[in-house]
């Protein structure tokens, strides 16, 4: 695994690579060709993002 990320701007820097893969994913795909699969990855993504920052937040407690 990688190193751990303890400061702020670490932490907000990782969210905001995270939030522009996921855009960049999100724009990639073509809504009239979309399958599940990729549904269900945008919102693993999200899921990810979202535990992310939850980890983030109660190790600042």
């Amino acid at each position: 695994m990688g190193n751990s990320i303890t400061g702020k701007n670490e932490q907000v820097d990782f969210l905001k690579t995270r939030l522009n893969m996921f855009l960049e994913v999100l724009d990639a795909i073509d809504p009239e060709e979309a399958e599940l699969e990729d549904i269900d990855r945008l919102i693993e993504m999200i899921d990810d993002i979202e535990l992310k920052c939850n980890e983030f937040k109660h190790r600042d407690l």
